[in-house]
């Protein structure tokens, strides 16, 4: 009995490290959320005290209480989903595109002198300058903003794949290639998994513009979704609930750009 117990158990210097990474990781939490308990309190005693006019900045226990409301009258809801629709398909698309016509530049001289010049000029662009010429193109529906979001993500995804690709160790290919692996082969089992760090960062940088780009088209033309529901409250003069879906679309940023680094490390886990 005893022996089976002794067979089961840890061995003590193993179950120590084990609770000591999991105190470090409780520490690291505590530390990097700290600053949003701080802000969040000061948001609530700033307007009480007249720090701030509580008229522009209402405490953020009224933001909440709006918050509810916006979820129950299903405001939220609507929008939000409006708002999914238009980012889900702008990114995908960008990834979709991006992602070979990167890799294609780097691995084919003609493809890379053709799009090259036209990357280079788009990249410096502002990305919300694309949204009037998307207006311009395709109307005040959902497609300009699809349009203006794919279009935006599109460039940093094409960069980093190509970087990605371009940066293999020729070692690589070349022992590849003497084993008699042919371009295909070497595509996928060389280059992709070899770029694949450098492309999923380009789409991380591309999951940060795309709220960014989302947002700022609902602002300007929106019928529907967040950014438009932030405009009409705004006008309005319901700044409570204004500011409940501005921390909403801040909170769903956040949560996208977490969800991505986890899913980078678990899919990344191999190469460790």
């Amino acid at each position: 009995m005893s022996n089976d117990v002794a067979s089961v158990a840890p061995p003590a210097p193993q179950a120590e490290r084990r609770v000591a990474k999991l105190r470090l990781n409780s520490d690291n939490f505590v530390i990097r959320y700290l600053p949003l308990v701080l802000l969040a309190i000061l948001w609530e005693i700033a307007p009480r005290v007249h720090i701030v006019d509580p008229s522009e900045l209402p405490p953020l226990s009224a933001v909440a209480k709006a918050w509810v409301g916006l979820l129950m009258d299903g405001d939220l809801w609507t929008n939000g989903t409006s708002s999914f629709f238009n980012w889900f398909f702008g990114l995908g698309g960008a990834i979709i595109i991006g992602v070979p016509l990167g890799v294609t530049m780097a691995r084919f001289a003609v493809v890379e002198d053709i799009a090259s010049p036209v990357v280079k000029a788009l990249y410096p662009m502002p990305k919300s300058a694309l949204i009037p010429v998307m207006i311009l193109w395709l109307g005040l529906g959902a497609g300009s903003k699809i349009a203006s979001i794919g279009m935006s993500c599109l460039l940093p995804v094409i960069l980093s794949a190509y970087n990605g690709a371009r940066g293999v160790d020729h070692t690589l290919i070349w022992s590849a290639r003497s084993c008699g692996a042919n371009e295909r082969d070497v595509l996928w089992e060389v280059v992709l998994p070899s770029a694949l760090p450098e492309i999923l960062a380009g789409i991380r940088n591309a999951v940060a513009i795309s709220f960014i780009v989302l947002v700022a088209s609902e602002l300007l033309v929106g019928q529907r979704g967040l950014g438009y529901l932030i405009s009409f409250l705004g006008e309005g003069g319901v700044y409570d609930a204004m500011f409940a879906v501005v921390v909403t679309v801040s909170a769903l940023g956040f949560f996208a750009d977490r969800a991505y680094l986890y899913f980078m490390r678990r899919t990344l886990v191999w190469r460790e």
